[in-house]
């Protein structure tokens, strides 16, 4: 196949349309598929695909009546292809955050640990400082907040730290304490000394893996001299079923603070008890792409965040 030539002999350029339309049946590998994703016709994709192939002068695709499959030149060209599409996205941010702070999206990603605890304050912050802003929530955990991240899914995300994700940084928002919460009746109900070498023999019940809550309470039960053969119950995927399970007399639970009256108020059969300092804690931030085109903005919302969230029963940390 010989690359076709503009006026003057030389080599035409690929477009934007073309690229995103190859990147996308290359991912796909389904032209009806890759059509749906980028919101074009199925007719317009194939035709910016082939025109591709014509201007490169190579064959990117080997169709047959039931798949497509990507030629070795074509997987070599649709990393360049997403290289170049992710550049442009990254112009297009730089453009949108030169022109004004604080409108237009932004896509804000957050465990479901912190969902419904802060985003009462966040939405009234937004809605009362920043009118203009779009605020997009996504509530995901860890791993898939950090992968939304990388990619450009998301622009910011409010989580517990430390993160130690290469190419992330942590704008620290506020710490809070871990409280024990336990059936009515429990001996360490209602106490406010309690040592943490009590957690070595409780029957804890915890969060469904990959929540990072589970991740923290292990780690303070280790702290705690907890062996890994001591009882642990993992029956819950949110928070609210964890205190439902503690309120039916299953076990006990650690919960952050801000969710302590949400989570408790539900229920006349539970009992709080608190750790003698220095208490468990765990620590919430923000977290951004280094080199984030819209860094200062995001440093000035975590500012605005640290101090409308200074009602809440937490220690903020100063940027």
């Amino acid at each position: 196949m010989v690359a076709s030539t503009a006026p003057g002999g030389k080599p035409r350029q690929p477009s934007l349309s073309q690229l995103r339309a190859f990147a996308a049946v290359a991912e796909q590998l389904h032209f009806r598929d890759a059509a749906a994703a980028i919101g074009m016709s199925q007719p317009a994709l194939s035709g910016a695909v082939a025109a591709l192939e014509e201007a490169l002068g190579v064959q990117l695709l080997e169709r047959t009546t039931r798949k497509v499959l990507l030629s070795p030149a074509g997987e070599r060209l649709a990393a360049r292809a997403r290289t170049v599409l992710e550049a442009v996205g990254a112009l297009m941010d730089e453009a949108e955050a030169a022109r004004a702070p604080f409108t237009g999206v932004l896509r804000l990603g957050v465990i479901p640990t912190v969902a419904p605890y802060l985003l009462p304050t966040v939405l009234r912050l937004v809605r009362g400082r920043y009118p203009l802003l779009d605020l997009q929530v996504h509530e995901e955990q860890t791993a898939s907040l950090l992968d939304g991240l990388a990619q450009g899914r998301l622009d910011l995300l409010l989580l517990a730290v430390p993160l130690a994700a290469p190419g992330v940084v942590e704008l620290p928002l506020f710490d809070e304490d871990f409280v024990l919460v336990t059936p009515q009746d429990h001996w360490l109900g209602g106490r406010s000394d309690i040592p943490r070498a009590a957690l070595k023999e409780l029957d804890l019940l915890l969060l469904d893996e990959g929540h990072c809550l589970r991740d923290q309470a292990l780690d303070i039960c280790r702290e705690a001299g907890r062996t890994e053969g001591a009882p642990v119950t993992t029956s819950a995927a949110g928070l609210s079923t964890l205190v439902q399970l503690v309120a039916g007399g299953l076990g006990v639970t650690l919960l952050p603070r801000t969710a302590l009256r949400v989570e408790t108020g539900r229920s006349d059969q539970l009992a709080t008890g608190y750790f003698a300092d220095p208490a468990p804690a765990r620590r919430i931030a923000l977290a951004m792409r280094a080199g984030a085109a819209r860094q200062e903005e995001f440093e000035a919302f975590a500012g605005a965040l640290r101090e409308a969230m200074g009602v809440l029963p937490v220690r903020i940390v100063k940027g």
